[in-house]
């Protein structure tokens, strides 16, 4: 058998799990191919789950272990030892070597959507995904400013927002789980009323479909995306890994 799954807390939902099981069995892999969700409320049980599930070859990692599965590592690739993020592990010979797949997932996804005046954007949220967002900013040039409900290190608060920032930040991204399902009526708190055609809101949640932020952006005329195909390119690319 080959076992693979999903490390993260709570799971109530999770598209790694149908995915993959699905491509399994698109794939006639049968039920020598498994993929399971592994809800742990400590990351510290990571090592008792590894034992218990002797035939795990690899696992994706979501909130909230990106960054705190790091020292449970034996090796990293460059970007994940840049960033401070794994959402990917391949286990070789009993060692854990960290990947992080939201790399290639946001920058292939978001490369359609640039434009030229897209030159400085705006991060909403400080965890392990908002991590390879800047990764991939730095990497297209792409000056950034992280926004925070609360005062972190080279961040801002979201009632600094006003029109001056927005009119220069014309690209923005929502890396925390605000308005995701069950709590579908939430929105993080920026002034959508100094939004327009130039800006494109590119929200990482994928269910719902349409998040409030993608609905508000939406109605001030700016560009929207969700984050379905970033997990798809994730997943194949952590398929890809796994197999190496």
């Amino acid at each position: 058998m080959r076992l693979f799954g999903l490390l993260g807390y709570p799971l109530t939902h999770s598209f790694s799990k149908s995915y993959f099981t699905e491509k399994f069995s698109s794939m006639g892999m049968g039920e020598g191919f498994v993929y399971e969700n592994f809800s742990i409320p400590d990351i510290e049980e990571l090592p008792y789950l590894l034992i218990q599930k002797k035939y795990l070859e690899g696992f994706n990692i979501t909130i909230p272990y990106k960054k705190q599965v790091i020292p449970f590592l034996h090796q990293l690739t460059p970007e994940v030892a840049e960033m401070g993020a794994c959402n990917c592990v391949r286990i070789k010979n009993k060692k854990l070597i960290g990947y992080n797949t939201d790399i290639i997932g946001f920058e292939n996804s978001l490369k359609p959507f640039l434009q030229k005046h897209h030159t400085h954007a705006l991060i909403l949220g400080t965890g392990g995904a908002a991590a390879a967002v800047e990764f991939v900013l730095r990497k297209l040039n792409i000056s950034y400013l992280n926004v925070s409900r609360t005062s972190v290190d080279q961040t801002i608060q979201y009632n600094q927002l006003n029109k001056a920032l927005l009119s220069q930040y014309q690209l923005i991204i929502n890396t925390s789980p605000v308005g995701q399902y069950p709590n579908v009526e939430q929105a993080p708190l920026i002034p959508y009323e100094f939004l327009g055609p130039k800006h494109h809101l590119y929200d990482l949640i994928y269910n719902p479909t349409e998040t409030q932020f993608l609905l508000k952006g939406k109605a001030q005329g700016a560009s929207v995306q969700n984050g379905y195909e970033m997990l798809v390119l994730q997943a194949e690319e952590s398929w890809r890994i796994w197999n190496l």
